[in-house]
């Protein structure tokens, strides 16, 4: 009813007033809305593993380091046994010949850098170092060519304790077919991929001579070797994933016969340079390993006697 009294037209159904209702959020809707950055949930970044952390370090470390850090891992496995705890950069690095801050540079690819006034824990140290060297795991050898020196290698007790036992061996002599070498008996090489494959053999040393060393080399290889450590003068050809490492004792031993020949000729010309004493340079040492008078930096070259300037 209105106010003087008549009856109130009804309203049409299109101008009833509506209900304000939620809309159910669509996909075009929810991306026009800005999520609060405070309160939005994050990602959860995942955890770099040990392993992961183990292969970027090796990665950056020059192979000159690699080779100290196997010195360095051995002196330390000494204190270990000695009962040492810690060790300080200097007691380390005379002990591996070396000098302290090389071998500080070292062992900061390793992300351990000692504590000052205490040094470096031997057992963390031990630790890290048999981690970046892959000793945390067992590497199987097989032994190819068992004459003098394959003898000495299949006999000697100090691969296992380090991680590598040896588990087989192999030479073409009928004679050593089948006997027990260091309680292993030798197979032939024509059955070196198959006991490789089957004995997971990732190590090969090869002990021949070196005619026989390629065909040796490639028997290994399709046994699923991937390290080979040639005693045999001569250069391998391996697959890219193969690594090889030569043991030359005889280009050693002419390394050995150089620096004992150097030394031998600059003691001569010293000798010769006292007993001539009108001679510049007679007896004083120079920074370029000869002798000299300290005037002007003229000496005599350590190897040959003549005066340089």
């Amino acid at each position: 009813m209105t106010g003087d009294g008549r009856a109130a037209a009804p309203r049409a159904a299109g101008n009833s007033p509506r209900r304000r209702t939620a809309r159910a959020a669509t996909p075009e809707r929810a991306a026009r809305v800005t999520p609060d950055a405070d309160n939005a949930p994050t990602a959860e970044i995942p955890a770099v593993s040990e392993v992961e952390d183990t292969a970027v370090r090796a990665k950056q470390i020059p192979e000159a380091a690699v080779a100290r850090l196997a010195v360095y891992l051995r002196v330390l496995s000494g204190l270990a046994e000695q009962g040492a705890t810690t060790v300080s950069s200097e007691e380390l690095s005379a002990s591996a010949g070396v000098n302290s801050a090389k071998l500080r540079k070292d062992l900061s690819y390793l992300g351990s850098y000692g504590t000052r006034g205490v040094g470096y824990e031997v057992r963390v140290l031990v630790s890290q170092i048999e981690r970046i060297l892959g000793l945390t795991r067992q590497h199987r050898v097989a032994v190819v060519g068992i004459g003098n020196l394959g003898h000495a290698l299949a006999n000697y007790g100090g691969f296992p304790g380090r991680g590598f036992p040896v588990e087989a061996l192999f030479d073409t002599d009928p004679d050593l077919i089948g006997i027990p070498v260091g309680g292993i008996p030798v197979s032939h090489l024509e059955e070196i991929p198959r006991i490789c494959a089957e004995r997971q053999i990732s190590v090969g040393i090869i002990a021949t001579p070196p005619t026989a060393a390629q065909s040796v080399c490639d028997r290994l290889v399709t046994g699923g070797v991937q390290c080979v450590l040639n005693f045999a003068p001569v250069v391998l050809r391996v697959p890219a994933h193969v690594e090889v490492r030569k043991v030359d004792l005889a280009v050693e031993l002419q390394i050995l016969s150089f620096h004992v020949a150097r030394r031998a000729d600059h003691a001569e010309a010293v000798a010769r340079n006292r007993g001539n004493p009108g001679l510049p340079g007679a007896g004083l040492p120079t920074d370029n390993g000869g002798t000299g008078d300290g005037r002007n930096g003229a000496g005599t070259d350590g190897g040959l006697g003549m005066v340089v300037r």
